[in-house]
């Protein structure tokens, strides 16, 4: 909807509007009770004295449909959206939500699926003042998990106990690195996709560090390459 206009030109003053077409109160039942009407987006800012007469009594309102929102904080604050009690979580229920700006969250996101041209962490530099330390995450063609150590003195790695109910066994790989002579390392075999067995071929003892991994089996395998599906928003824009 446009913006009306002035004789001169100017924009009219917005005003508050308690109500969208006909009043509709009937859903009214007692204070704090949640109201289930899409007229009024908010009920509960101001005492039973001081609420506006042509407006329904302050409840509690449940559901809202608008078009757009804006939210400015008084005096410059930082404008604020809160769960049930002041922190309780609340959802956004929706097969897709856009943002043009930055998310800037001070707990976890979680999902489904996450997707970006790139994925960083940005944290304040742990040993120079004014500077801040910026690392992108690694990429594959896969779902894929790792652990890495160091094996001295024996010739098991094992996994971690939850390894078995996360990756397909099938897909573990592994790099040996010797540390401080030639040991001929050699994977002997992997036990039960719980452990893997080591030798040294030149009978040496065995000290190296290791990475192992895998591709997890808990959800379905990464479609690498993919249509470009019309309509769709892409992370690139």
């Amino acid at each position: 909807m446009a913006q009306e206009k002035n004789a001169d030109g100017t924009d009219v003053a917005l005003e508050f509007q308690p109500y969208m077409g006909t009043k509709d109160c009937t859903d009214m039942q007692a204070w704090g009770v949640p109201s289930t009407i899409y007229s009024y987006i908010f009920k509960g800012n101001a005492d039973e004295d001081n609420y506006p007469e042509d407006a329904c009594e302050p409840y509690y309102h449940k559901t809202a449909r608008i078009e757009s929102l804006r939210m400015e904080g008084v005096f410059g604050a930082v404008p604020d959206i809160q769960g049930p009690g002041g922190n309780g979580a609340f959802e956004v229920n929706s097969s897709q939500v856009d943002f043009s700006g930055n998310v800037i969250a001070a707990g976890q996101v979680c999902g489904s699926s996450f997707c970006s041209p790139q994925k960083l962490f940005d944290i304040p530099h742990p040993i120079k003042e004014n500077k801040r330390l910026v690392h992108g995450c690694l990429e594959g063609p896969e779902n894929g998990v790792y652990i890495r150590g160091r094996l001295t003195g024996k010739n098991i790695i094992d996994f971690p106990d939850y390894w078995k109910g996360l990756i397909d066994p099938e897909s573990i790989t592994v790099n040996l690195t010797q540390i401080g002579s030639s040991q001929d390392l050699i994977v002997d075999r992997i036990e039960w996709g719980s452990r893997i067995v080591i030798r040294s071929g030149s009978a040496s003892n065995i000290d190296c560090y290791y990475t192992v991994n895998a591709t997890r089996k808990d959800i379905a395998p990464l479609e690498v390459e993919q249509d470009v599906v019309e309509g769709k928003i892409y992370p690139e824009g």
